[in-house]
């Protein structure tokens, strides 16, 4: 009974619709709504193709890439440009850091590993004692660029066969 009730009211639902439409108002509705979604989405259409355009995708540009390489690819310049700037930054501050750490006479760079990602900076390997951790922290902390300091380096005090005999 339920199902029937259903399907009348939607039967005598789509009946109103299709009388209002055929009105001269409803069509004047209509077209009046039609328009208003054109000039609404207007701006979007346009800027879709500027974008389409820009990044070269019309379909024979895409159809030649795919013949030659068979894969589409396309990168947004500004991004490709801020990775790399970002890439070369981390760089100068991990030279900058490993620099200090061979000015340092009381530690040894060599032990010390410095990897710097985006700001942050990770100190790893081993040195002498627990002011040297605190020492190779402070000295990357000085360091430009960089946002925060992670250190793993682990203490090995030097070995007794390592100190000179008196």
């Amino acid at each position: 009974m339920k199902v029937f009730l259903a399907l009348v009211v939607g039967i005598v639902i789509g009946a109103a619709a299709l009388w209002f439409f055929a009105t001269k108002e409803g069509q004047t509705t209509l077209r009046s709504t039609g328009e208003h979604i054109e000039s609404a989405t207007k701006p979007a259409r346009d800027a879709i193709q500027e974008q389409i355009a820009g990044f070269k995708l019309n379909p024979q540009e895409i159809k030649d890439e795919l013949a030659k390489t068979g894969q589409v690819v396309r990168r947004k310049a500004q991004q490709a440009g801020q990775a790399i700037a970002d890439v070369t930054a981390d760089a100068r501050t991990t030279a900058a850091i490993k620099t200090k750490l061979v000015a340092d006479k009381n530690l040894s760079a060599l032990n010390i590993s410095v990897n710097t990602t985006d700001g942050v900076v990770t100190l790893s390997g081993t040195v002498a004692s627990a002011d040297d951790i605190g020492r190779a922290m402070v000295l990357s902390m000085e360091a430009d660029g960089v946002r925060e300091v992670i250190s793993t380096l682990q203490v090995k005090p030097k070995s007794a066969d390592s100190k000179p005999k008196g």
